[in-house]
């Protein structure tokens, strides 16, 4: 797998993965018992706490794509093996 493949396969994965992550741990102002402001939003959160998400996003996307890279070098998944790509013309 070239450098640019990997780096792209991680960028999606970790995209995939952040999104799966981002509802996690999030109160809004009715949860937490803090009275909505006039002119904002209920289901707004009270803390986003993004830097945490972005590490357990990190975190995660490593392991998913440490797992499928092992997949790949030892052959265990061919590319072979994913149907859409066993029925693209090769070049």
């Amino acid at each position: 797998m070239q450098w640019t493949s990997a780096l792209a396969i991680y960028f999606i994965i970790w995209w995939i993965t952040l999104f799966v992550i981002l509802p996690l741990r999030i109160k809004n102002s009715a949860e937490s018992g803090d009275k909505v402001e006039e002119g904002h939003d209920a289901g707004a959160p009270v803390v986003h706490g993004l830097k945490w998400k972005a590490i357990v996003t990190t975190v995660l996307a490593s392991v998913i794509f440490a797992c499928l890279y092992w997949l790949l070098s030892n052959q265990i998944l061919q590319n072979m093996d994913i149907p859409f790509i066993r029925d693209m013309p090769r070049i």
